[in-house]
């Protein structure tokens, strides 16, 4: 299967490939791909023969450049037209998330125009350039109302959940830095806004050393919340990524029973410690896609259900919440002992593991699989996914960067209305929380980092500066906090 790019009408030479993924029908990605660019066209060279689209980071004029998908093709010998077929995607993803959503508004006939131009590309494929350009001209117009849509769509929800006091006092948090918990500024700035604090934690700094615990910067941290009388949220209790695990359970010569007993155990002293002031724990994280040890699919479920029991034996009225890691699930194309997100959720659904509601992270601005761009109406329809799920959703950690980022800048890791700025972070958090808040099923939106810090995720981050500066997006929030709270 092969794509012809083109850029303003002309065959793109220099078109350079970042976040591309091929997937198949069922939307997860297809591994033992070979993608080749060379003078212009992508050759997707798979071994299945099932019909397949690819996903890349894709440039739209006047809206930035975000990973876009084709629909799934069959395979030909003639190259497609990618151009066309990004077009033709997001506009039937309009098509469907307009009847889902039931909102007939054509908002001033965006729409329509976009259709219309898509047919007209689609009249002109015999002279590629052409109709490259027309469905260039469908896309941007189809971007623009697919956003303006999904925040419509959002800001009526939202409106009528404030309205009825539908928003719980946590539902805006913020992730804590443990290291400031010492700094009287750092806290202040904390406790003003969020009424929801989450704490991280690593296994291989509480038990670095084998029956050997340190819980003394935890202990402050939940001390210091604990007289502000904050809700709180600790977790992962455990995480399966090399930089997680505590080196002397990294040595090789342990089976998987040893490792279970000892993860039960940490799990059991975590929670039986702090049971008393901590009611929401993020049990496990990203299990679908960090996975040191190489646990097969009954092994990870055996994992998530012990860890689950350790928690639920301290107290069954603590919030049990398992975080995905990479809801789009590109990295399964080359990840060895990853498995697909949406496979790992209806396993943890079909097992009756006792656990209460699924966590997941929104992290934008690297070029890191899962960090690249995407825009409003696609991350509020993988949001949408959730609510057929039975369970209760956390947003446990969002991040967007304030300023671009020479080392890894908007050509690779995407950019949403041009470079990044205070103002675009500030427009894009508000449109995130309205989108994420306005879904009955998520309970909180948590915030990663207070403070710009090197020790973000995605560099500058923070919602003020290194120097305690509020940005533009703080300002949003404390709005947004006004205006949930304050009717």
């Amino acid at each position: 299967m092969k794509f012809q790019i083109f850029q303003n009408g002309n065959p793109a030479y220099n078109f350079r490939l970042c976040g591309e993924y091929v997937f198949g029908n069922d939307g997860i990605a297809l591994r033992r791909v070979r993608l080749d660019l060379k003078n212009g066209i992508i050759d997707c060279k798979k071994q299945q023969k099932e019909t397949s689209g690819l996903a890349l980071l894709w440039p739209v004029n006047g809206f930035g450049r975000l990973v876009l998908p084709t629909t799934v093709l069959p395979e030909r010998g003639k190259p497609y037209n990618l151009n066309v077929e990004i077009a033709r995607a997001k506009l039937m993803q309009i098509v469907n998330k307009r009847e889902d959503w039931s909102i007939l508004d054509d908002l001033g006939g965006m729409s329509k125009e976009a259709q219309e131009l898509f047919v007209q590309a689609v009249q002109n494929l015999s002279s590629p350039s052409a109709a490259s350009k027309l469905a260039d001209q469908s896309l941007e117009k189809a971007m623009a109302f697919s956003e303006r849509l999904a925040v419509k769509q959002a800001e009526s929800f939202f409106n009528a959940k404030s309205s009825s006091h539908g928003f719980s006092r946590g539902c805006l948090g913020c992730r804590l830095e443990p290291a400031r918990i010492f700094e009287e500024k750092y806290v202040d700035e904390l406790m003003e806004l969020f009424g929801y604090v989450s704490v991280p934690i690593r296994w291989a700094d509480v038990e670095p050393e084998k029956d050997k615990y340190d819980f003394s910067l935890i202990d402050s941290c939940i001390q210091v919340l604990s007289r502000r009388k904050l809700a709180i949220c600790a977790g992962p209790l455990l995480c399966f990524s090399a930089d997680s695990l505590p080196e002397w359970l990294m040595d090789g010569k342990h089976d998987f029973d040893f490792v279970r007993e000892r993860a039960y155990q940490f799990v059991l002293k975590m929670v039986s410690r702090y049971a008393d002031r901590i009611r929401s724990w993020i049990v496990i994280s990203s299990l679908n896609l960090h996975n040191h040890f190489a646990f097969n699919f009954d092994q990870v479920l055996e994992m998530t259900r012990s860890a689950t029991m350790a928690v639920k034996s301290v107290s069954n009225r603590v919030l049990k919440i398992i975080e995905i890691s990479n809801i789009w699930g590109e990295y399964y194309a080359t990840e060895p002992n990853a498995m697909p997100p949406v496979v790992y959720i209806d396993m943890l659904l079909q097992s009756g593991i006792a656990f209460d509601a699924f966590g997941l992270q929104l992290q934008f601005g690297r070029n890191k699989s899962g960090m690249h761009v995407r825009d409003m109406m696609t991350i509020s329809a993988v949001l949408d996914k959730f609510a057929l799920l039975g369970r209760a959703l956390y947003i446990t950690g969002v991040e967007i960067p304030s300023v671009k980022d020479e080392s890894d800048d908007g050509q690779l890791a995407g950019e949403w209305h041009g470079p990044w700025n205070e103002s675009l972070q500030a427009q894009w958090i508000e449109e995130l929380y309205k989108i994420a808040l306005s879904k009955p099923f998520v309970d909180s939106v948590v915030y990663s980092n207070l403070v710009d810090d090197s020790s973000n995720v995605i560099p500058n981050s923070g919602l003020m500066t290194r120097k305690f500066e509020p940005k533009k997006s703080l300002i949003t929030l404390k709005k947004l906090h006004e205006t949930i709270f304050l009717r």
